[in-house]
């Protein structure tokens, strides 16, 4: 069996025994969560997401770019605005964007930055990276108003640290 009859047979239970018909698009926690798109770092099982729970946006390095941002703004435009949100930055331990410091010119336009500001986006540190990415939502009209946290995963571990609370705790 190959990999794409593998999935389509695991879809197929899924249907038959997970799938829930009428799930709301914004999520039952009215919560989005950016993240990684490293396998190992899947929200849903990092943090027991159930479907219909909530959206996730995955980047490389589960970074807040400009991409990132544009995405928020179409969701929010085909009316995935519930009102107040819950919006998690999920970053994680030994993540592959720190191999990409000898490529300054790629990370400079993944960031769409000048690569003199590249130290800004603390790539070698996921507790900074973290509260940088949650500092520019915060900044953002499209989002300031929303409670915005970031979490750090030890992919070692499998924890989740708070390195940036709510400001509504």
């Amino acid at each position: 069996m190959n990999t794409l009859e593998m999935l389509e047979k695991r879809n197929q239970e899924f249907a038959v025994h997970q799938f829930t018909a009428g799930l709301p698009p914004v999520g039952t926690l009215k919560t989005m969560i950016i993240s990684c798109v490293d396998a190992r770092v899947d929200p849903a099982h990092i943090l027991g997401l159930e479907p219909g729970d909530a959206m996730v946006i995955r980047s490389i390095g589960g970074r807040v770019t400009p991409a990132t941002l544009q995405t928020i703004s179409m969701l929010l435009s085909i009316g995935a605005n519930p009102g107040n949100m819950t919006l998690i930055v999920l970053h994680h331990t030994q993540c592959g964007i720190t191999r990409m410091v000898g490529k300054p010119d790629t990370l400079a336009d993944y960031f769409q930055i000048d690569t003199a500001e590249l130290a800004t986006k603390a790539i070698l540190d996921p507790r900074a990276a973290v509260a940088v990415d949650v500092a520019v939502l915060k900044t953002n009209p499209l989002t300031s108003e929303w409670d915005i946290s970031g979490l750090v995963y030890d992919v070692n571990t499998g924890l989740v640290e708070t390195v940036v609370a709510p400001d509504s705790l």
